[in-house]
């Protein structure tokens, strides 16, 4: 069964960076799709960004332009560099892939 460990998340004003990151373990297959979602208190859980093993990404249009997501395919891991970040980008970012979830790690952005 696949293990996810986030980390990276924390506080940072308006306008700061975060790099969130995302490795998995207990899995011996590649990896085709990559998610980072997001859950804000009161909204339902959304995607915010994907990578696939071919390199194309989709992001949310609420993010396009200040977020990228990358992958490094040889140690499962993904990533997530939030920049240019806004009061509404508050939220629990969660990593999925291979079937799995992470913890959750906080993003806090104070305006």
């Amino acid at each position: 069964q696949v293990q996810l460990v986030e980390s990276g998340g924390g506080l940072v004003q308006a306008g700061g960076s975060l790099r969130l990151s995302c490795a998995a373990s207990g899995i011996i297959f590649s990896i085709n799709v990559m998610n980072w979602y997001r859950q804000a208190p009161g909204k339902q859980r959304e995607l915010v960004a994907q990578i696939f093993r071919s390199g194309f990404t989709n992001y949310a249009d609420s993010v396009k332009g200040r977020f990228t997501i990358s992958r490094d395919n040889t140690e499962n891991t993904v990533h997530l560099q939030m920049n240019n970040l806004k009061a509404e980008d508050t939220a629990v970012y969660y990593c999925n892939m291979a079937g799995g979830w992470g913890q959750g790690t906080q993003v806090t952005v104070s305006s």
